[in-house]
C-alpha cells in the first residue's frame, strides 16, 4: 500500500545492517529531492509507536536526504504481515549490493542473521552469494575496532583484510600499519607477509629446543650455497640471452628463424611460467623471513619486559624480608664439584726427613735401628741408672 506520510511519523530502525553514510552523497541525493522530488518511495512497516508509528525497512539514505531537503511529507510503502527478521532480511538485500555499504556493515548483517540461526548456505543462497563470500565476510568480524575503522574506510581491501583478521590483535596492528605506512611493494607483499605472521604465532617455540648439531649446520649451509648459486646463475646466464634477444628486431627473426619461430615461443611462454611461478615462491618465502623477524623481536622485548617488571618486585620482598627481620630464603643449589685428581706418588723421605717423620709418628725407621750408639748417649744412660 503506497500512502503520504509526514516525516515525523518515520522512525530509523535502530538494527540498520548500514551504519556509515557518505556525505558527499547524502549532499548530492538531497540537492536531486530539492529539485525533483522523492522518485523512489521509502518502504516502511507498522510498529507499536504513538509517535513514530511506521519504522523504516529500506530507503533509510532516502528519508534522511527528505528531511535534509526540508520536506515534512514523503511518499511510503507500507509493508504489511512482516516480522522483525524478515524486515531485516529486506533491508540487507537493499543495501548488500550497493557500492556505498561498508565491507565490515555487510560482515555485521550476515553475523545478525547468523545469531538468527541462519546457516551460511542459506545466507548465500538468499542474497545470491557464494558461501566462500559469507565466510570471509563473517571472519572480519575478528579485527579490532581501528583495523576495521581502516577496512571501512577503503585503505586496506577485502582479501588482505581477512588474512589480517586471522592474527592476534598486536599483529593485527603490526600488519596493518606497515601496509598503510608503504612497507610493501604490493598487496600480495602484505598478503604474504601476513601469512608469514599466523605461521609464526602457531609456532608452540620460536627456536629450536636443542641446538642444531655441527652436521646439521654443516648441511644447511650447503643448501644455502646451492640454492644462491642457482638463483645466481639466473642473472648471470638467463638475462643476458633475454636482454640480448629483446634487442632484435621482429623482421630479422623472421628472416632467421622462419616457421620454428612456434617452438621458441612456445620454449618462451614455458619460461615466463615458471619465472611467475618462481617469483610468487620467492615473494612468499620473503614474507615468511620478515614475518619470523618481526614475530623474533616482539618475543624479545616481552621477555626483556618481563624481565624488568620482575626485579623492582624481587628487590621490593627481600626489602620487605629484611625489614621484617625474617632472613630471605635462598635457594640451595648442589654444588657439583670435579671429580677428584688422583694424587701423585710422592718420593720416598731418606736421611734425616725419614727420622723426623718416623719421631713424628712414635715410630723408629729401620735406618734408625742400624745405626751404632753414640758415646753420648750411652754416658746418658750410665747416668740414668
Amino acid at each position: 500500500m503506497y500512502v503520504d506520510l509526514r516525516i515525523d511519523q518515520i522512525t530509523p530502525n535502530p538494527d540498520q545492517p548500514r551504519k556509515f553514510f557518505d556525505e558527499d552523497a547524502h549532499r548530492e541525493l538531497t540537492q536531486s529531492i530539492q529539485e525533483n522530488g522523492l522518485l523512489q518511495p521509502v518502504v516502511v512497516r507498522a510498529v507499536e509507536d504513538e509517535e513514530a508509528p511506521h519504522m523504516i525497512v529500506a530507503g533509510e539514505r532516502r528519508w534522511r536526504a527528505c528531511k535534509a531537503a526540508g520536506l515534512t511529507v514523503v511518499p511510503a510503502r507500507i509493508l504489511e504481515g512482516i516480522d522483525e527478521e524478515k524486515a531485516f532480511v529486506l533491508s540487507i538485500s537493499e543495501n548488500v549490493n550497493r557500492a556505498d555499504m561498508t565491507i565490515m556493515e555487510e560482515a555485521g548483517a550476515y553475523a545478525d542473521l547468523v545469531a538468527l540461526g541462519w546457516k551460511a548456505d542459506g545466507i548465500a543462497k538468499t542474497f545470491g552469494k557464494t558461501k566462500t563470500h559469507i565466510d570471509w565476510r563473517l571472519g572480519l568480524l575478528t579485527l579490532r575496532p581501528e583495523v576495521a575503522e581502516w577496512v571501512n574506510e577503503g585503505k586496506i581491501k577485502p582479501n588482505l583484510s581477512w588474512h589480517i583478521a586471522q592474527l592476534s590483535p598486536g599483529n593485527q596492528m603490526v600488519a596493518a600499519t606497515r601496509y598503510l605506512r608503504g612497507d610493501f611493494d604490493t598487496e600480495a607483499d602484505a598478503t604474504n607477509f601476513a601469512q608469514g605472521l599466523r605461521m609464526a604465532e602457531q609456532q608452540t617455540s620460536l627456536v629450536s629446543e636443542k641446538e642444531p648439531t655441527a652436521e646439521e649446520k654443516e648441511e644447511r649451509q650447503k643448501a644455502k650455497t646451492k640454492t644462491t648459486d642457482k638463483l645466481g646463475r639466473v642473472e648471470e646466464v638467463v638475462m643476458p640471452l633475454l636482454e640480448e634477444l629483446t634487442k632484435s628486431k621482429p623482421e630479422e627473426l623472421a628472416d632467421i628463424l622462419g616457421t620454428d619461430l612456434g617452438r621458441y615461443v612456445r620454449q618462451i611462454d614455458r619460461l615466463a611460467s615458471q619465472v611467475t611461478l618462481a617469483r610468487r615462491i620467492l615473494r612468499q618465502a620473503n614474507g615468511i623471513a620478515e614475518a619470523r623477524k618481526v614475530a623474533w623481536d616482539t618475543a624479545v622485548a616481552e621477555v626483556q619486559k618481563e624481565k624488568a617488571q620482575a626485579e623492582p618486585a624481587e628487590t621490593e620482598a627481600r626489602k620487605a624480608e629484611l625489614e621484617s627481620g625474617k632472613a630471605p630464603e635462598v635457594k640451595q643449589v648442589e654444588e657439583v664439584k670435579p671429580p677428584a685428581k688422583k694424587a701423585a706418588a710422592k718420593p720416598r723421605p731418606t736421611g734425616t726427613r725419614a727420622r723426623v717423620a718416623a719421631k713424628g709418628s712414635g715410630k723408629v725407621s729401620a735406618q734408625k735401628k742400624a745405626e751404632p750408639e753414640s758415646e753420648t748417649t750411652k754416658t746418658a744412660a750410665v747416668t740414668a741408672k
